[in-house]
């Protein structure tokens, strides 16, 4: 049985039979995504505890589960984490991984769309997720050009639906994430207006319970060693991890394909520029009064389990 470095020590010390009989790990999976990433890597061999996963459609209802206690570790970008930790939830992030892409996050619009810079968005509407990372990178971008969202109409939608509006003319703008910036782009020749690689940090934070941390520290400790392993794993072979989501999603392969080589996955340090990266989003967010309240996002890390892992970047906003 292969041990992490935590989990090997409690086996020297109180013997394998303990490692063994650690409580089992909920883990909050967005649409399959870490379980089918562990899986295709080869890091769900060997464990020496139960993962149990528990599946959800989008970040909003993820981040409940986490303020409810029903999972103990799961997958937030930086706006439903900000809206995770409005709500009350007493989580802290123990796992950054950066994700450096072409396109992983973009406002579309449909190719024959009049709409050529982001000042056009004016009066009219853009189709999002409420609180996702798409809805944020809304925000930024009206702001980065005077405008805010009084100057728009946003029509929230989760992202299967929000296609169709997209393509039916209901909605003029659409701000997502990959990989349907790559599905539309590719299958409705849809345009780019503006990517989110210069406008956002394209975080993704692992967020554990208060709980968890106390009573399953070792467990986290191994499950971030292999997040980042398998992360590690996947930018080195982009064509197995784009045919693993494939079967998952429905989507073609050549879409997850394509989402893959363009898309480097690496852990980052939980520092200082981190922290107060993802304040200037609450604080955004409460500006524009989506959060009741200012929140102080500094007790929503835990730099600790930064120790656990290396190799580590810095990577700022």
């Amino acid at each position: 049985m292969r041990l992490s470095l935590p989990l090997l020590l409690i086996a020297l010390v109180f013997g394998t039979a303990h490692a063994d009989d650690l409580q089992p790990l909920r883990v909050a999976n967005q649409k399959s995504t870490l379980k089918a990433l562990l899986e295709v890597s080869g890091e769900l061999k060997d464990v020496p505890y139960a993962i149990q996963f528990s599946e959800f459609p989008a970040a909003a209802p993820l981040g409940e589960a986490l303020n409810a206690g029903a999972v103990d570790i799961g997958a937030l970008g930086d706006a439903p984490y900000v809206f995770a930790l409005g709500a009350g939830a007493s989580l802290k992030v123990v796992s950054i991984i950066h994700a450096q892409g072409r396109n992983t996050t973009a406002i579309l619009v449909p190719k024959n769309s009049p709409i050529r810079e982001v000042s056009d968005l004016k009066g009219k509407r853009i189709v999002t997720t409420r609180g996702s990372i798409g809805h944020y990178l809304a925000i930024k971008a009206l702001r980065n050009v005077g405008l805010s969202t009084r100057d728009v109409e946003f029509v929230f939608l989760l992202p299967s639906e929000s296609r169709l509006v997209l393509d039916n003319g209901t909605a003029d703008a659409w701000s997502t994430w990959d990989p349907f910036t790559t599905v539309v782009t590719a299958q409705s020749q849809a345009r780019v207006l503006v990517s989110g690689s210069h406008l956002l940090s394209n975080h993704l934070y692992l967020a554990a319970t208060q709980q968890a941390i106390a009573d399953k520290r070792p467990q986290l400790d191994d499950f971030v060693a292999r997040i980042d392993r398998a992360f590690r794993w996947s930018n080195e072979h982009p064509a197995e991890y784009a045919a693993a989501q494939a079967r998952i999603t429905g989507l073609p392969l050549a879409v997850h394909l394509e989402v893959a080589k363009a898309t480097q996955m690496q852990p980052v340090l939980i520092d200082d520029a981190v922290v107060s990266g993802l304040q200037a989003t609450a604080d955004i967010y409460r500006e524009e009064g989506l959060l009741t309240r200012r929140i102080d996002v500094s007790q929503g890390f835990d730099k600790r389990f930064n120790t656990q892992r290396a190799p580590l970047t810095q990577v700022s906003r």
